[in-house]
């Protein structure tokens, strides 16, 4: 093969987890949105470079703009280069990809390519991975069979969950994924809530390494949680599929929802603030 090698998401996606690094050189808001799981960024162009470069492009000519742009991301490459990659051997193989496949992710990857090592491009880039995550979030959930825990707040729902996936069950923990309990005080104090698309990117990349032959373990949630929508595909397989229900006595839930909830013990104003909402 000869590189840099210009390849689609589907021959890339079996030999994913085989590539030394994913490299994501798209700016850090764009990095930040969503990414493929693994990725770090190392942006050829940051955010106020990339509106400058942009700026050029419309208010003057692509000429100027590419110019200034060639340089910039010349710059920011090396810098990548010496402060992680000096050391990589030459077999050091790794996958390299902008929004849509273009100047900014060829740019590096011809670089790596001259330097000896083999870096493979991914055609269509970010705008592919996303095509790919939503054309599977529809069919992706129907081939498992899930086991849905069900049972009020304070029962002991997400705990249940965390034991088994310890004990190697297949847990899909949907409110982990959203950094958020799921109720109206599901808010946690030190953590917002991923976008919407890197919400999604974390269920597919659960999903898919999951076994269809075993069952899959989720907490029952409604369409969303906190901010989050659960996909349509997966939500309508958790509501037809059979319940586990967790009971436990008054002063159990008391004590597990001291626990969870102990930011709001501690800070009253945080609950009203949160009860608010409500009215």
């Amino acid at each position: 093969m000869k590189y840099p090698a210009l390849l689609p998401f589907a021959d890339i996606l079996p030999q994913l987890g085989r590539f030394d690094a994913l490299i994501d050189v798209r700016s850090p808001s764009e990095f930040a949105e969503d990414h493929i799981p693994g990725a770090i960024n190392c942006p050829v162009l940051d955010d106020e470079e990339r509106i400058r470069v942009g700026t050029l492009y419309k208010q003057v000519n692509a000429f100027e703009a590419k110019k200034v742009g060639a340089a910039i991301v010349a710059r920011n490459i090396g810098k990548h280069i010496d402060a992680q990659f000096i050391d990589k051997p030459r077999d050091w193989k790794p996958l390299i990809y902008c929004w849509r496949g273009g100047n900014r992710s060829g740019a590096m990857a011809h670089v790596f390519a001259r330097i000896g090592w083999p870096a493979i491009q991914l055609d269509g880039g970010y705008r592919e991975y996303r095509r790919h995550v939503n054309s599977a979030l529809m069919e992706l959930p129907v081939r498992f069979s899930y086991r849905v825990v069900c049972g009020p707040t304070g029962s002991g729902k997400s705990r249940l969950l965390q034991t088994m996936a310890a004990q190697g069950e297949q847990v899909l923990d949907l409110e982990l994924l959203a950094a958020h309990r799921g109720s109206v005080l599901g808010n946690l104090p030190s953590e917002s809530q991923p976008s919407q698309k890197m919400f999604e990117s974390s269920i597919w990349q659960t999903l898919r390494h999951f076994d269809t032959l075993k069952d899959v373990f989720v907490e029952s949630e409604s369409k969303k949680v906190g901010n989050l929508r659960i996909p349509e595909g997966l939500i309508e397989c958790m509501r037809s599929s059979p319940c586990i229900a967790l009971k436990l006595s008054q002063h159990e839930r008391v004590e597990l929802l001291m626990q969870d909830y102990a930011h709001f013990v501690a800070e009253p104003a945080l609950l009203n603030t949160q009860l608010d909402c409500l009215v």
